[in-house]
């Protein structure tokens, strides 16, 4: 299993940016899927997320109180892809993102509950 995650950039407050996190060797419907990111200096904290899709009607798509209203996940699971689409950015955004995956999970909160993760992509936004 690997994931690859991708899509960081600099930009200024107020933009927009879409991370990616593509999978090989798995089928993403089968798959809880996170997003954390990782500020210098600070924890990994968690972002977004979403259970499989065997539960999701039941799990529904999950997110910190600090990106509610302004990120949002989609997915294609034929292209096992996972994307985090993040609107209205602040410098406080400012952090390595990283996604996980965990087969057959439903605990997108907690970091420990993902198996597999992608190297991060850095996202840098400017006031």
């Amino acid at each position: 299993v690997q994931l690859q995650a991708s899509g960081g950039g600099s930009v200024q407050t107020g933009d927009s940016l879409t991370l990616s996190c593509q999978g090989s060797g798995v089928t993403f419907s089968d798959y809880m899927v996170g997003w954390f990111r990782q500020a210098p200096g600070k924890a990994r904290e968690f972002v977004g997320g979403i259970a499989w899709s065997g539960v999701s009607s039941s799990y529904p798509d999950s997110y910190a109180e600090s990106v509610k209203g302004r990120f949002s996940i989609s997915r294609d699971y034929t292209k096992n892809i996972v994307y985090l689409q993040m609107n209205n950015l602040k410098p406080e955004d400012t952090a390595a993102y990283f996604c996980g995956a965990e087969k057959w999970g439903t605990q997108v909160t907690m970091f420990a509950a993902y198996d597999f993760w992608g190297q991060g992509t850095k996202v840098t936004v400017s006031s």
